[in-house]
């Protein structure tokens, strides 16, 4: 059954944005990516700024290009088609996540919701506001369902279970900016590496490390989504 609040929530993304903004809405700018193994090449869709239905401009590899998302009252919604029935709103959810108050730019990460589920999917809210996702930086997103750990150049970090982990930049590395990168799990008493590589680390890449399992699997697996900085244009110089 869903809940009223939840069919107001939802009825909201569909209004026109002139209304919206009457209600204190804020545009949201987000960049997202689909980590979905059974199904990568799913269509979602969201509310833009313009009022109308998007599609989710998501691409095979890496952060989609920015759109401009339309909250529905703070919270920032997906659906799985782009026709919605006013009437039953919530019969298209794909996905919903509140927006924190601070987070003025956004990267989503899109993943399936646990079998017979609903909605099919979770979003997660990577603070991309000014400032707050510099280059050379990495997160670690755990979906793993239990706590992991990280050793990255000089940082070794715990990974808690369905937490966003901030990987400062890494200077501990050799004269290609190489570092060892390797993630564990716990077996009884013991850490274990699941995944053990050698990564670049620059200042024009930022990574998104995401821990999960697939069904039948005994360990963990890592994805990684890495994002590269496009390289400020020179300003044109005036001639006096």
């Amino acid at each position: 059954m869903i809940r009223p609040f939840r069919l107001a929530l939802l009825a909201a993304a569909i209004i026109p944005a002139a209304v919206q903004a009457q209600q204190g809405a804020a545009a949201l700018p987000i960049r997202a990516v689909l980590h979905d193994p059974v199904n990568p090449a799913a269509e979602l869709y969201l509310p833009e700024q313009s009022g109308q239905i998007a599609k989710l401009k998501l691409v095979a590899e890496g952060f989609s290009e920015q759109q401009i998302a339309l909250p529905a009252n703070g919270s920032l919604v997906l659906y799985n088609k782009a026709t919605i029935d006013r009437q039953n709103p919530a019969a298209a959810l794909a996905a919903s996540a509140k927006i924190p108050d601070d987070m003025r730019r956004a990267l989503v990460v899109v993943v399936p919701n646990k079998p017979g589920a609903s909605p099919a999917y979770r979003m997660l809210l990577i603070d991309d506001s000014p400032g707050k996702f510099p280059g050379g930086e990495s997160r670690v997103v755990n979906m793993a369902g239990f706590d992991a750990a990280m050793e990255a150049g000089e940082h070794k970090l715990p990974l808690k279970s369905a937490q966003i982990t901030r990987v400062p930049e890494v200077t501990k590395c050799d004269e290609f900016n190489m570092a060892q990168t390797n993630f564990y799990y716990k077996e009884g008493e013991a850490w274990t590496p699941f995944t053990e590589r050698r990564l670049q680390f620059l200042k024009e890449f930022r990574r998104v490390f995401l821990i999960y399992l697939t069904p039948g699997s005994t360990q963990p697996f890592v994805t990684t989504v890495l994002d590269t900085i496009p390289a400020e244009t020179p300003k044109p110089v005036e001639r006096k």
